[in-house]
């Protein structure tokens, strides 16, 4: 786990008062997108409060037919 996403769960647990499950690792995909649906999934995640690597995951695990977790 990087230094960066460390802080980012200890900022989360302080902010909520409780401790972060911690997530499996992810690893950097690259692909090419149109820029309408980038735009789309940008604020879709930002109305969702979410990052769009979420949205993505999220919806690749919907269309894999998984459930739960995160990363």
């Amino acid at each position: 786990m990087s230094r960066r996403q460390a802080y980012r769960y200890l900022e989360e647990a302080r902010l909520i008062g409780r401790p972060v499950p911690v997530v499996e690792a992810g690893t950097a995909v690259t692909f090419k997108l149109p820029p309408s649906l980038v735009a789309a999934v940008r604020a879709r995640a930002a109305v969702e409060g979410t990052t769009i690597s979420e949205m993505v995951s999220c919806a690749l695990r919907a269309f894999l037919g998984e459930t739960g977790g995160n990363g």
